[in-house]
């Protein structure tokens, strides 16, 4: 393969400041090509063992793998219509090869000799769990399906791919295509002055005067908290809400998008012997079926929704009384949220942000993570793919385990929201170790002037959660690709290293380390941290229904749903008559631009956040038990959990670290969900 194509050249990290456009499509025929030769040499071949067979094949899988992912990379953080139509294009061919390769009789039989070989006996765990999941996933692909089918399945498979990344584009295009110019500060009134800084600095990036606000959180999100004028709250509430929907230019609308993606994956299941879509998703899950989830749903539910009715009245009454609002809107929920924070606990999340500057929340990030495993991050060097973009290394006992890259700002052309994707996966190859790499990508507020940037609590937390997969990814010790990392992880357990190290945020110590007022210098001080503690479970009930009602959506949704004809606006509205709340208006569009479960791998999996969150309580619970960060403690959470990736189930290894079945008592309390009888 030619090294002059800078997607063909693995012997490093990818060398972002090369590639360009017109790279992409050459190097995806190369690579399917060499993938395809590889196979057909593979199947052709008698003997099948690990070193002749498995070690071959993925390798040339990797580098197709590794080299696509720096173009979804790519596609993701500086869309620009170029590589969008070279992503686009390019989908169905990548689509197509997965489904061949699933659907490949000569592969599957020759996993079917290993698993039935003599070798078998001494493979280890992990060997052993890659069988076992190539094994069901080939039938999950169609591999015993008769050809007419077969051929239906690839068809279904390389849609459903464009399906989601049209859906993906659509919410971005309608994110982007937004923007209000004001020249009135005073309908700004009460917007924090750094928030109007960021304003004003994007309407003069335009040539303009005033100030620029977009629907990219950190413009749409300080206005629905701050601003005063509540029209322009209003006017902004209709604007994000209707993104990708009929309500705008119809070549964006994802309500169509939606439509067929649902068509499709009931008929995929049908074709796997599946009732629908849920049954299939679940059927890799820790979840034994969607009634279980649904149950584990509504049970929580029962418990939080009399603490979210409580929450809901205190808001009515407060902006009834305070605030001259005598009806409580959806576009002042936020705003009146925050008033009442405010007066119920003398503090504002303006007021916390400024104690924890970005050049702070690094190094006390990274000082916890050392506490806990021992490791070190230290600044380092690679092609990057934009300039706010930074590197790091981790290193165990002065040696490199991992890297990371670190996209914290929000701008035009990235996607919205925070993520942790791979670039490269750990492996033991004949040249030694192959360290994993990762992507940690979030929508903070830039730095302005020659401030540092300024994070809320909320976004640490996220920045925590982020990096809990980082590490998740990162600290593996397992060697097969395939169950490395979070390869192989069951998907309702894969949030449990991220929701984990959230609670850390939260521990006085911890705070100190992250905490340096941005004109002072002075750490939190203790009384303003026992304030943001006594608010930590402000609403948490509002917040726990809001998580379970897009949870039962999207399960029911997958699951007893007529794909065909069916209303999901009014199973949202179902939804919500049970679990919810806080009712929002009808011209809402929620679900069209509810890209976890259109465009990501959340279909009928969305409630893996509160699963999961089962799991990391339980888990966390287990620091708490000795006084919080613990060095014997995180040493034991590394190796029973981080260390083995995917090389055995989630429950095995939550039962190693634990010593016992999770159990939901520590989410309850966590979330101040425990009533006094409890």
């Amino acid at each position: 393969m030619s090294l002059h194509n800078p997607l063909l050249d693995f012997s490093a990290l990818p060398r972002f400041v090369d590639i360009k456009t017109e790279d992409i499509d050459p190097a995806i025929d190369s690579l399917l090509a060499a993938a395809r030769e590889t196979v057909t040499r593979l199947t052709a071949a008698e003997a099948v063992d690990w070193e002749n067979f498995v070690d071959p094949l993925t390798d040339a899988t990797e580098q197709l793998s590794r080299a696509w992912g720096v173009v979804t990379h790519l596609n993701a953080v500086v869309n620009t219509p170029e590589l969008r139509d070279a992503y686009n294009r390019n989908i169905p061919r990548i689509s197509e090869f997965w489904t061949e390769m699933g659907q490949n009789l000569a592969l599957f039989a020759r996993f079917k000799a290993l698993a039935d070989s003599s070798e078998y006996a001494d493979y280890s765990m992990a060997r052993k769990q890659v069988i076992s999941n190539d094994l069901r996933d080939f039938r999950l692909s169609g591999a015993e399906l008769a050809p007419a089918d077969k051929e239906r399945f690839a068809a279904i498979q390389s849609r459903l791919a464009e399906l989601s990344a049209k859906f993906e584009q659509n919410v971005l295009d309608a994110t982007d295509a937004f923007s209000l110019y004001l020249d009135d500060k005073a309908q700004l009134d009460g917007v924090p002055d750094d928030a109007l800084e960021l304003f004003a600095s994007a309407a003069q990036a335009d040539g303009k005067t005033g100030y620029k606000i977009t629907l990219q959180f950190p413009f749409y999100f300080p206005v629905m908290q701050y601003a005063h004028h509540r029209p322009l709250r209003e006017q902004l509430y209709l604007a994000y809400v209707q993104r990708a929907s009929e309500f705008g230019p119809t070549e964006r609308d994802n309500s169509p998008v939606i439509r067929e993606k649902l068509q499709l994956v009931q008929e995929e299941a049908q074709l796997l012997g599946f009732a629908n879509f849920a049954e299939l998703s679940l059927f890799t899950k820790m979840a034994e079926s969607p009634a279980q989830v649904i149950s584990f749903l509504r049970d929580l539910a029962s418990r939080a929704k009399p603490f979210a009715l409580q929450d809901r009245r205190e808001l009515e009454a407060f902006a009834r009384q305070e605030l001259n609002l005598p009806e409580l809107q959806a576009w002042d929920l936020a705003y009146a949220a925050e008033k009442l924070r405010v007066a119920r606990y003398a503090f504002s999340e303006q007021e916390v942000k400024q104690y924890f500057p970005e050049n702070k929340v690094l190094p006390g990030l990274f000082d916890v993570v050392s506490t806990l495993f021992g490791i070190e991050v230290q600044a380092s060097k690679a092609p990057v793919w934009h300039e706010d973009v930074r590197f790091f290394d981790i290193l165990k006992d002065g040696k490199l385990v991992g890297s990371f890259y670190f996209d914290l700002y929000a701008r035009d052309g990235k996607r919205s929201g925070a993520w942790m994707d791979d670039a490269r996966g750990r492996r033991r190859t004949a040249r030694g170790v192959q360290t994993p790499v990762a992507y940690l990508t979030c929508n903070f507020t830039r730095p302005l002037g020659n401030k540092p940037a300024l994070f809320t609590h909320d976004e640490v937390i996220t920045l925590f959660h982020e990096f809990g997969h980082g590490l998740h990814h990162m600290l593996t010790q397992v060697d097969e690709l395939a169950v490395s990392g979070i390869n192989g992880v069951e998907w309702d357990a894969v949030e449990l290293p991220s929701q984990f190290l959230e609670n850390f945020a939260w521990e006085w110590q911890v705070v100190q380390g992250l905490t340096a007022h941005v004109e002072t210098g002075e750490t939190l001080p203790r009384e303003l941290f026992d304030k943001m503690l006594a608010a930590k479970n402000f609403q948490s009930g509002m917040a726990t229904v809001r998580q379970l009602e897009f949870a039962l959506f999207d399960l029911l949704l997958y699951s007893d749903f007529d794909a065909k004809q069916g209303d999901w606006l009014a199973l949202l509205n179902e939804v919500r008559s049970e679990v919810a709340v806080n009712f929002p208006p009808s011209y809402n569009r929620f679900p069209n631009s509810f890209s976890h479960i259109f465009a990501g791998g959340y279909a009928a999996g969305y409630y893996s956040y509160k699963w999961a969150e089962v799991l990391s309580a339980d888990a966390y619970a287990a620091f708490e038990e000795v006084g919080g960060a613990n060095a014997q403690m995180g040493q034991r959470f590394w190796s029973e959990v981080l260390a083995v990736g995917g090389s055995r189930s989630a429950l095995t290894s939550f039962r190693a670290f634990r010593g016992r079945d999770p159990q939901i008592d520590a989410l309850l309390r966590h979330s101040g969900m425990v009533t006094e009888a409890n």
